[in-house]
């Protein structure tokens, strides 16, 4: 089919012509009908976010997709990893590289729908920050430490490791301690919001908690399969703990996304959690004050969890390595061949410059990974940040029961202390086939292996 052909069905000239050549040489090579070709074309052009999930015709959709929102000539460049990803989550990336302040984007290989921008979803932009491509739970991370004691302690050792988790965490929306816990974190200027200011006293009483969804902290068995971390060959006992900035984190991000999205009336509904603040404005500067501050106080979560755990285990830390997750940064890249600093916002998305240690979860009955970046300049030096839902909640209670997900656990030699149905690991992607799909982005360290895993129980809101 000639490109005037193409044009006359709808196919704009120059990019869209070459994919829509190459989508008719792949749909015939797949045994198609030749003669539904025009027809074929003409759905894509009338509608391309509906062929977003199919393989053979994304390409060509996604060159042709424009949002409702589109102030600028073309899309900032974006690059997906993995296939067969939801349809809505490569819209929400497109919509978000129609943003003026775009400037690129990466779509990794656990995406799935979010607020705004996809979690999976990498967005660099100049001079501003979108708080919803942060996302809700600010500074969401992943910490591990390894201890000098091997795996194989583990199942003789069950109840006493389970009663320490016990007593060293809490989990669920407003969880605190009785004796508040001490850190440096609580020394820091917190006037630097009116929101941090206000909060204060709330984060400090939930400090060294570990809320509700998607976290955890678990022990499990971790194997060497590099010598690049220092560690001899072995299994070790090591603790996994996954959690963010709490309650104060969520409540920064819903002040200034109701702020950002007042500024931007010229964004449609549907791009409305897209909003921005730039960060000469007095609201874009106060959120990144806050914003970091939240991934200060998240660190300092994870850091006591570990802390008053190795002391009651009694034993060495070897190894420690942990990465935020939901947070952005500001950063060098080359765009069009330019160096430039950029705003790097990685929703549910693990920083992987070159040589950067980084974690990888599955589930609760799937390994985890140790990683070290590549640097892929295409992926703006990001990987995912673990295997992605493949179901939402609801749809997670109507589908699992706890009788067949007990069963699944003890083939796996998992014990679980509690969590909620909606995290049983048939709502995740194979996490095998998410680390094959990044194999490009990230070289594999070290595996970890849960084996007593502690989330809320059932029956809290999600705060992940």
């Amino acid at each position: 089919m000639k490109p005037p052909q193409l044009i006359r069905l709808g196919v704009p000239e120059g990019a869209p012509i070459h994919l829509a050549q190459n989508f008719i040489r792949d749909f015939i090579a797949a045994g198609n009908d030749s003669a539904c070709l025009e027809t074929e074309i003409y759905k894509i052009v009338a509608d391309p976010a509906a062929f977003f999930g199919d393989s053979l015709r994304s390409p060509l959709a996604r060159a042709l997709y424009r949002p409702a929102f589109t102030p600028r000539a073309t899309l900032a460049p974006w690059r997906q990893w993995g296939s067969d990803l939801e349809p809505d989550a490569v819209r929400q990336m497109a919509n978000a590289c129609a943003l003026p302040v775009a400037v690129a984007g990466a779509l990794m290989p656990d995406a799935h729908p979010g607020y705004g921008l996809p979690i999976g979803g990498v967005l660099a932009t100049d001079n501003a920050v979108v708080p919803y491509a942060v996302g809700v739970d600010i500074a969401c991370r992943m910490k591990l430490t390894v201890y000098d004691r091997k795996a194989n302690i583990i199942p003789g050792q069950r109840d006493r490791l389970a009663n320490i988790i016990e007593s060293e965490t809490r989990f669920g929306i407003g969880a605190s301690f009785k004796v508040r816990r001490n850190h440096d974190v609580m020394d820091a200027d917190w006037t630097v919001s009116p929101v941090t200011q206000r909060l204060r006293d709330k984060a400090w009483a939930q400090l060294g908690t570990s809320g509700s969804g998607n976290h955890f902290v678990e022990f499990g068995a971790f194997t060497v399969t590099s010598d690049a971390l220092g560690v001899p060959p072995g299994e070790y006992l090591a603790l996994l703990s996954h959690s963010g900035s709490r309650g104060t984190g969520a409540q920064v991000c819903d002040t200034y996304s109701k702020r950002a999205m007042a500024r931007r009336g010229e964004l449609p509904k549907g791009l409305k959690q897209l909003a921005w603040l730039t960060l000469d404005e007095e609201d874009g500067q106060e959120y990144w004050a806050a914003m970091n501050l939240m991934g200060r106080y998240a660190a300092a979560n994870h850091e006591l969890i570990h802390q008053h755990i190795a002391r009651k285990v009694g034993a060495h830390v070897m190894l420690d390595i942990e990465n935020h997750h939901n947070f952005a940064w500001k950063e060098r890249h080359v765009i069009d061949g330019e160096d430039r600093e950029v705003i790097v916002h990685r929703k549910g998305a693990t920083p992987a410059g070159a040589g950067v240690l980084g974690i990888i979860p599955g589930s609760m009955a799937t390994p985890g990974y140790v990683v070290r970046g590549l640097g892929q300049p295409e992926s703006l030096h990001s990987a995912s940040h673990g295997a992605g839902r493949v179901m939402s909640r609801s749809k997670a209670l109507q589908s699992f029961t706890w009788s067949g997900t007990r069963k699944l656990l003890a083939e796996r030699g998992v014990d679980l202390m509690s969590a909620g149905l909606d995290e049983v690991p048939g709502v995740y992607k194979d996490i095998h086939v998410v680390m094959a799909a990044q194999s490009d982005l990230v070289e594999v360290l070290g595996r970890f292996d849960p084996k007593l895993v502690k989330m809320c129980p059932a029956g809290e809101r999600a705060e992940d």
